[in-house]
């Protein structure tokens, strides 16, 4: 048998793409990370049901999330990552993968053309892997990894994305691949998402994003979002005071300040950050525990939300009218 041919066509996400010059288009948020997605004929073997990109998903195959990742040639898009880095217009690229047997050595592949090019930061979001697929993530000049619960608990995540859809996810499996991913990467540089709004409590939300930290994974937060096709199109999105708080307490718990266990839960909901009512009104008008969390430099424009709003994850520092209308949303849901 011939050697397997290189991946020579790549999805780029359309905000991405305007920013490299790839296409034209106007954009309310510019991202601040380049995002890719592995190319390939069909769907993911993996069936989320939140996921456009599922195996089980009737939904468009150029989506993901809300965004649309239109196809560009990869050299010519690799070209335009190492100017675009060089004239500081990205901090960062970010390959995201499908599920498919060779999908690690067409990261690898990408990973390295960028790498020999450029010295921008490479963050890469995939399903589990061996030890030997992270190490050959490293070897290829990968900075960081990502390994997606998405669920907080395990009953949610057999639901979702394991064998209650089909699906080929375990919920152990993905702990130990995230534990594997901070011995060769190191604590710091291994990430995992969190969608808020699967069902989960909010102190069910909270532990994981401490279980997360105490682990050496940074959580970066999503908002469930509805997308036609897929299984769960009907599921509402999470309420928005809700995504607030877990916000909040995301920041809280990321930056040292507080733990789980110094907050205080009612009924499963979050009631006392544990911290004075001075100090939180200081942490919410700093508009920080809002922005987009996730990698370095990743701002994420739009991802799960329109921009008309509600903007659960700012790509941008919020208004002074937004931090009003958070601040009474906060504080009211807290009475």
């Amino acid at each position: 048998m011939g050697e397997r041919k290189l991946p020579s066509k790549i999805r780029v996400s359309l905000g991405s793409a305007i920013i490299l010059g790839l296409t034209k288009g106007i954009l309310d948020a510019e991202p601040t990370t380049a995002y890719l997605l592995t190319y390939r004929r069909g769907k993911c073997r993996a069936c989320c049901a939140f996921c456009p990109q599922s195996r089980s998903s009737q939904g468009r195959a150029d989506m993901l999330s809300r965004v649309i990742w239109p196809v560009f040639p990869l050299d010519e898009t690799i070209n335009r990552i190492v100017e675009a880095y060089e004239h500081k217009k990205i901090v960062r690229t970010c390959i995201q993968a499908l599920n498919y047997s060779c999908v690690v050595q067409d990261i690898s592949a990408i990973a390295k053309m960028i790498s020999r090019c450029s010295d921008i930061p490479i963050s890469v979001s995939c399903q589990p892997l061996d030890r030997n697929g992270l190490e050959e993530l490293l070897d290829a000049g990968v900075q960081r990894v990502g390994i997606p619960l998405d669920a907080v608990t395990e009953e949610i995540f057999d639901r979702v994305k394991g064998a209650g859809v089909g699906g080929p996810y375990r919920w152990r499996r993905h702990f130990r691949a995230l534990k594997e991913a901070t011995e060769i990467f190191g604590c710091g540089n291994v990430t995992t998402h969190l969608i808020a709004g699967l069902g989960e409590t909010e102190e069910e939300f909270v532990r994981m994003i401490q279980t997360c930290i105490d682990m050496g994974v940074y959580p970066a937060l999503f908002a469930f979002t509805p997308i036609p096709g897929t299984l769960l199109s009907d599921h509402p999105p999470p309420p928005i005071d809700y995504y607030r708080r877990m916000q909040v307490a995301h920041y809280l718990i990321t930056r040292g300040i507080r733990r789980y266990d110094d907050m205080t839960f009612n009924d499963g909901r979050l009631v006392d950050f544990g911290v004075s009512d001075e100090r939180l009104k200081a942490i919410i008008r700093s508009g920080l525990p809002f922005l987009t969390s996730g990698c370095p430099g990743c701002n994420r424009p739009y991802y799960n939300e329109r921009p008309g709003g509600p903007l659960y994850n700012f790509p941008r520092m919020p208004t002074r009218n937004e931090i009003i209308e958070i601040e009474k949303s906060l504080f009211g849901s807290l009475k």
